[in-house]
């Protein structure tokens, strides 16, 4: 069958998965809505985890970052599996204890004010906003190429197919719909990286298949270094960042991520504390087997495309070229008429264009992989787009049910009227996300790794002073926001769309990029809300007392003895 008929079935096959299990998991109240009823398995919940961290960032994007950017590339890597780690242990374990299921729920009665939930509200929606763009255009890259269909079309038809899932079932629905992409996800990046690995080094496990031998004997690392050296190209295991750089974006990634509010309401599905922990470290397990296998996938298919492309004349490009030419995602421009592409850094030189975005996908093309592969890979990437996009969705749709209306505006609306405002809040969620899969404003780690940075600057400072602080009070949290935010945004507007052609090194803040700014933001954060707090008011006792009882499990010390 050809690649076009394959994956109408594969994806005909998932998507129908998906739609069913919401059907089967639909919400018929506010908390089987917001939380899944608070009943679901340590197991499940550590996939669903997963999936819902795995976003097209992480499957389409993450290894074409590493594949062109070689060592530099791992600074998205650390800094997304840090943050992980660090969420996992120094936050959902209190958030969970304290018992709201949203970031703004948390920071409004942490902080004893409705000021500070709004200012939690605007930070989440404008965070996942920002994130959910990336996936819509991760969306539309895998349906333009695969279907055949423009990428605005893509946007389209996986808008309609979230909507659905998303709206029905809520957080039930999501929870069991994002176990199934799980498993999709990882199948598909899996079986092709293990293909490549035998095909190229004859070991079947990638991550060790990296540090093989190719064919002649050489390690790949050291062919693919050569190769690039000769076309002008930094050598794939060197680094041309700054220290502070790579620092700050690294630190930006991952203290995001721990502020990420998509996420830290996994953590209140399940029964118990104790589960929270436990599904935290399955859902670690199951995204370790895709996060140590992106470095190999991203060699892999930067060796093979050179090998593949190099000095080629334009009438024997290979069908690979051709069938994504046809996305606009890759362009060739015969400069110099000589009939032959040359792929090279000079930009005056450079003949062939290709969109980050591509490599995972067309990865198995190029190594002329079966047809089922590259249509399985298409799924997978559909998959981790639509598990984020869904839980982001449903973050937004929350915090304008549940924490504006709700809790600020109107406490007096019924379960019902909330229930159905947390739906049309999802559906106009959709269509603005639409229009920024449509419109991007970056390739799409680029666009998470801008909602990363703001959630730094925003959430993190408030969380983890509002756990681990008595003396954090409602100015300081407010005012630490608001600064973090706007700095981090301004400086982002400035440098990509403002004036991006200051977007230069030695533009740069202390060297550092658009991408690494929030964690100065977070800084300033830090400082604007440890001030404030010292000059203005404690919280009242019962405020302090709970910090206390979230911190310290129930019942310690109740065996000390006294000599």
């Amino acid at each position: 069958m050809s690649i076009l008929a394959w994956t109408y079935l594969i994806v005909g096959i998932t998507f129908a998965l998906y739609i069913g299990i919401a059907i089967w998991s639909r919400a018929g109240s506010t908390k089987e809505f917001y939380v899944a009823g608070g009943g679901v398995s340590p197991l499940a919940n550590g996939m669903a985890t997963a999936a819902d961290w795995m976003s097209a960032a992480s499957f389409i994007s993450m290894a074409g970052l590493i594949s062109f950017m070689g060592y530099d590339g791992s600074v998205y890597l650390m800094g997304w599996t840090g943050g992980y780690v660090l969420l996992a242990l120094l936050l959902a374990p209190y958030l969970r204890k304290f018992g709201k299921f949203t970031v703004p729920d948390f920071v409004g009665d942490r902080y004893y004010s409705r000021t500070a939930r709004l200012v939690a509200v605007i930070c989440a929606i404008f965070v996942s906003f920002t994130y959910v763009a990336g996936q819509m255009r991760g969306v539309g890259i895998v349906f333009s190429r695969f279907l055949e269909v423009q990428i605005e079309t893509g946007v389209i038809i996986g808008m309609i197919i979230v909507l659905f899932y998303a709206v029905l079932g809520g957080m039930k629905g999501i929870t069991y719909t994002q176990v199934a992409q799980y498993c999709v996800l990882i199948f598909a990046y899996m079986v092709p990286a293990i293909f490549i690995s035998l095909m190229l080094t004859g070991n079947p496990i990638p991550q060790l298949g990296l540090g093989g031998n190719v064919e002649d004997g050489t390690p790949l690392l050291q062919k693919l270094d050569g190769m690039l050296t000769e076309l002008g190209f930094a050598p794939y295991t060197d680094g041309t960042k700054s220290t502070i750089d790579v620092f700050f974006i690294t630190a930006a990634l991952m203290v995001g991520t721990a502020g990420l509010p998509h996420v830290i309401v996994r953590f209140f599905t399940v029964p118990k504390v104790k589960d929270a922990r436990k599904s935290a470290g399955y859902a670690l397990v199951f995204i370790a087997i895709l996060y140590t296998t992106a470095p190999a996938i991203g060699a892999f298919g930067r060796y093979n495309m050179l090998n593949n492309i190099s000095n080629r004349s334009t009438a024997e490009m290979p069908q690979w070229v051709q069938n994504w030419q046809k996305t606009n995602l890759i362009s060739i421009d015969d400069k110099n008429g000589d009939g032959r592409i040359q792929y090279v850094k000079n930009p005056d030189a450079n003949e062939l264009t290709i969109d980050k975005d591509i490599m995972v996908l067309a990865n198995p093309e190029i190594a002329n992989l079966p047809n089922w592969v590259i249509a399985l890979v298409a799924a997978g990437g559909l998959a981790a787009a639509l598990s984020t996009a869904a839980g982001l969705l449903l973050v937004i749709s929350t915090s304008i049910s549940h924490d504006l209306l709700k809790r600020s505006f109107m406490p007096d609306i019924s379960e019902k009227h909330e229930l159905i405002a947390a739906r049309v809040a999802a559906t106009a969620a959709v269509v603005v996300a639409g229009y920024f899969g449509i419109n991007p404003p970056g390739f799409v780690a680029e666009v998470v790794a801008f909602a990363f940075g703001l959630a730094a600057a925003s959430f993190f400072p408030v969380i983890i002073m509002g756990i681990f602080s008595k003396r954090m009070n409602k100015q300081g949290a407010i005012w630490g926001m608001v600064i973090g935010l706007v700095f981090t945004l301004a400086y982002i507007l400035y440098f990509k769309f403002i004036n991006p052609e200051a977007n230069l090194p030695e533009n740069w803040w202390f060297g550092i990029s658009p991408e690494g700014i929030g964690t100065l933001g977070m800084i300033l954060n830090f400082i604007v809300s440890f001030a404030i707090s010292r000059f203005t008011p404690p919280p009242p006792p019962y405020i302090q007392d709970l910090v206390e009882d979230i911190r310290i499990p129930r019942g310690a010390g109740a065996a000390t003895v006294n000599h």
